[in-house]
């Protein structure tokens, strides 16, 4: 799978050329700003930071190959030394990046338990003959160790277009598209 670099992107990376391979390593913001040395301006470099940061971390999130790195990095048209250099970059700190970002998602709540009660109302002063279903269901859920509750109340109806569409939902996670999807972000 090839890293697909928007035309701000590859802008973005085209400071790196004027660096020698002494300065593109793990240190590179750090060289970069001190060392004045390019003669630019800080947006320049600010945005080469960004750049790289983005080919890295979208590299690590997808876990791409060496050779899909190098083929993606290729069409930046930069020299075979600094290919190889942020080939090397990219292969020493995948797994770390990796950690990072497993770090940085969001722990979603997740479910414990569910109680629920139908409630009807069969008439009212100036309706004798009205039925009124209502389903009431008391949701538990746990995040980062607590519990919360979330009362929700719907009519039947919609109740069971939620139900439909979940189930939907489920059939379609089965299908191949949606494993080779669900595959690739693992």
């Amino acid at each position: 799978m090839l890293l697909v670099l928007s035309e701000e992107h590859k802008e973005h990376l085209g400071f790196l050329p004027r660096l020698d391979s002494g300065q593109v390593n793990d240190k590179v913001p750090i060289c970069v700003l001190f060392s004045g040395k390019l003669n630019v301006t800080s947006d320049v470099v600010q945005h080469g930071v960004e750049g790289l940061t983005y080919l890295l971390t979208e590299s690590s999130k997808l876990m791409i190959s060496e050779i899909d790195f190098q083929d993606s990095v290729h069409v930046l048209g930069f020299s075979e030394d600094l290919n190889k250099l942020l080939l090397q970059l990219y292969l020493d700190h995948r797994k770390e990046i990796r950690s990072i970002l497993g770090e940085l998602t969001p722990e979603l709540p997740s479910y414990h338990s569910l109680e629920w009660r139908l409630d009807v109302q069969l008439a009212s002063r100036s309706l004798r003959q009205q039925i009124k279903p209502a389903v009431t269901m008391k949701l538990h859920l746990n995040q980062n160790g607590d519990q919360t509750t979330k009362v929700l109340q719907t009519d039947p109806a919609t109740l069971l277009h939620l139900i439909q569409q979940l189930e939907q939902a489920l059939g379609e996670m089965k299908t191949n598209h949606c494993r080779r999807i669900v595959r690739n972000m693992k």
